[in-house]
């Protein structure tokens, strides 16, 4: 099973991803969290993508293609892998379709998750994440502790407000075209209502994949 979550900057993907990973019993590949370890690390990939991230905007197609490729050819993905900051571009799609079908393996789901701009801008100007394990807290204010492995709690720069605009804008310039093609590609699309208490989202989309 090979799902891809999809949905504005904001939209809860990296808080689902690991709950939704739990239930179905296959792993998450996050491209952000093994984005922003290259950068701690200061990698070549890490120093390459370091600019775009801090701006807000996409990080190139060949960079995440390239992560993704490495990553899916690990064990611990043989049995599926749920998604998570990517696909973002109508190339990255087609490029995951192409490294899937070498593999003999395709894209189950699409899930993308609604919710308005007003709702984004409130949700990550009040966002803090932990800078050791990027685990993310919601009205926890910078320098608290984060509660699973005590490191410090910080605010990304791609969540300060001009950040916030850029990400928007790029999502509606190159993002939200994905949805068009995978439904033009005959993908399967689910749409989820992502406005709420975590675990009532978790439960919505749970019930939509069984549908």
């Amino acid at each position: 099973m090979i799902i891809v979550l999809f949905g504005k900057p904001g939209a809860g993907k990296g808080t689902q991803a690991p709950l939704l990973a739990n239930d179905l019993d296959v792993p998450t590949l996050a491209t952000g969290d093994v984005l922003r370890s290259a950068v701690r690390g200061g990698t070549t990939l890490g120093l390459e993508a370091k600019g775009y991230m801090d701006r807000g905007e996409l990080v190139p197609d060949k960079v995440i293609l390239g992560i993704v490729a490495e990553e899916l050819g690990q064990p611990q993905y043989a049995k599926g892998v749920i998604l998570d900051g990517v696909v973002r571009t109508v190339p990255q799609a087609e490029g995951l379709e192409r490294m899937l079908k070498v593999l003999g393996r395709k894209v189950d789901a699409v899930l993308a998750f609604d919710i308005d701009n007003d709702e984004i801008v409130r949700r990550l100007s009040g966002r803090t994440v932990c800078e050791n394990c990027q685990t993310p807290y919601t009205g926890r204010e910078v320098g608290s502790v984060c509660d699973k492995c005590g490191g410090a709690l910080m605010r990304r720069k791609d969540d300060e407000p001009e950040a916030i605009r850029t990400r928007l804008r790029v999502y509606d310039e190159q993002t939200a075209p994905v949805l068009d093609w995978y439904r033009r590609n005959g993908g399967w699309v689910v749409v989820v209502d992502a406005v709420g208490p975590v675990e009532e989202i978790t439960k919505r989309t749970l019930e939509a994949l069984q549908r």
